[in-house]
């Protein structure tokens, strides 16, 4: 049977989402001072300084997704920790507790090897500022109930769905995989292809490409 005739065993009805960015008030002038907070603070505040750039560039080549690199590296002045907290790959990661643990391991690691970065500090109005992410999700009425029906589904939803689906709800909600991959895989029975999308790494292309992209796999597995 073509995968497109295969009925899910549960319908997918497909979420958005709306976004608000609020300040901590928190905010660190010192190397130190920034692990501190970053041990401290909520997870929606990590998820926001790793996400952002994301969520900003919509239509162009996202930068690395990580605001505690930029601060290290050029308002700090600190570039080799900025790299390596730049070169952090977040897709390995499945939960924003051990994205997390990565950070303050590597900016824990420089301290010991580099004990005098602890002594630099920013003037006043050059601190990392933190801000909290805070979404709001709400049920669309897309409901797919095939390959076919999804992908017809995925080119009219807003990209704030693509995002909630792709990244927010496997970090944030820690569910290891993308809501497209388990859905095509539990309720489908695909699972060439949810593997296929789950192996995607979403943070090189643009959100839109990323439509394009899962729609493309879709279609031809639909043709296949």
């Amino acid at each position: 049977m073509m995968a497109e005739l295969i009925k899910a065993s549960e319908p997918f009805r497909l979420c958005t989402r709306l976004h608000l960015s609020e300040l901590t008030g928190l905010k660190a002038s010192t190397l130190s001072k920034l692990l501190e907070l970053i041990r401290t603070v909520s997870g929606a505040c990590i998820y926001q300084h790793t996400h952002r750039f994301l969520q900003q560039h919509q239509h162009l080549s996202p930068e690395p997704p990580n605001d505690f690199a930029y601060w290290v590296s050029n308002v700090l002045g600190e570039d080799e920790l900025g790299e390596k907290l730049a070169s952090i790959d977040i897709i390995r990661y499945s939960s924003v507790r051990s994205l997390r643990e990565k950070i303050i391991l590597v900016i824990e690691e420089y301290l010991q090897k580099h004990p005098k970065a602890k002594k630099k500090f920013v003037n006043p109005g050059a601190e990392f500022h933190f801000i909290k992410s805070i979404s709001f999700i709400f049920p669309t009425n897309h409901v797919a109930n095939d390959l076919k029906e999804l992908a017809d589904i995925l080119r009219q939803i807003t990209i704030d769905s693509i995002y909630f689906h792709v990244f927010e709800s496997r970090l944030r909600l820690e569910k290891g995989k993308n809501d497209l991959s388990l859905w095509i895989e539990r309720a489908i029975g695909d699972k060439e292809l949810a593997d296929k999308i789950s192996r995607l790494d979403p943070y090189t292309f643009t959100l839109e490409d990323l439509r394009k992209k899962i729609i493309d796999l879709i279609e031809r597995r639909i043709r296949s």
